[in-house]
């Protein structure tokens, strides 16, 4: 298919498609003559990644272009090309090491993996984005005075392993790498939107049950 086309397969513009092609987000096309390409399956899908990741994820350009090119490197093996994708999504500020309520975060944060048995997530706790992100969001807690006991913590986290199953079959439901490594950055950038307005409606129908509408 021609430009055109592609701007109607897809929906985008014309001048939002070149573009994405100037800043890398989208591979060219085949080249046709000196100012025809043509485009492909292929193109419609990546747009449509390229949208949700920058329109609903409200991710930079610059991001959104890091994140690709882990997409696309098939010389990664799955569980690092799938953790540099992730990983070079939008994440917390790093947490400041002297800050008492960090450093006990830390303690409590590595407490608790240790307690589900995620040894992997263990060996990355000096890198994962995700790891600090946790230490950040328990530091904050304790700081504001919340007796929030480690038990309750636990709880969630498993909650939250059963979500990661139900989110790495769907990523293996996928028929390429390429598409398995597209379909956990979606699931980052729309999945989690989605358990949060979940958890937020989940809230208010309990909130109701509980208390009435007084």
């Amino acid at each position: 298919m021609r430009l055109a086309e592609l701007s109607e397969h897809s929906g985008v513009s014309t001048a939002t498609i070149k573009y994405y092609l100037r800043e890398g987000l989208l591979p060219p096309g085949r080249q046709v003559n000196a100012t025809t390409a043509e485009y492909d399956a292929e193109h419609v899908r990546r747009l449509r990644l390229v949208r949700a990741m920058i329109q609903v994820g409200r991710m930079p350009v610059a991001t959104a272009r890091e994140v690709l090119r882990h997409v696309d490197d098939d010389s990664l093996g799955r569980t690092i090309r799938l953790g540099a994708a992730l990983w070079a999504l939008p994440q917390v500020p790093e947490p400041d090491e002297d800050d008492a309520f960090v450093r006990a975060a830390h303690r409590e944060a590595g407490a608790l993996l240790e307690s589900l048995g995620w040894t992997n997530s263990m060996m990355l706790t000096t890198v994962s984005p995700a790891y600090r992100s946790l230490v950040v969001a328990i530091a904050a807690f304790r700081r504001l005075g919340y007796d929030w006991d480690a038990q309750r913590l636990l709880l969630y986290a498993r909650l939250m392993h059963e979500a990661a199953g139900l989110d790495l079959d769907f990523v293996e439901s996928q028929p390429s790498e390429a598409e398995k490594a597209e379909c956990a950055v979606v699931s980052a950038v729309l999945i989690e939107p989605m358990l949060q307005a979940l958890h937020r409606l989940a809230q208010e129908e309990e909130s109701a049950r509980r208390y009435g509408f007084e």
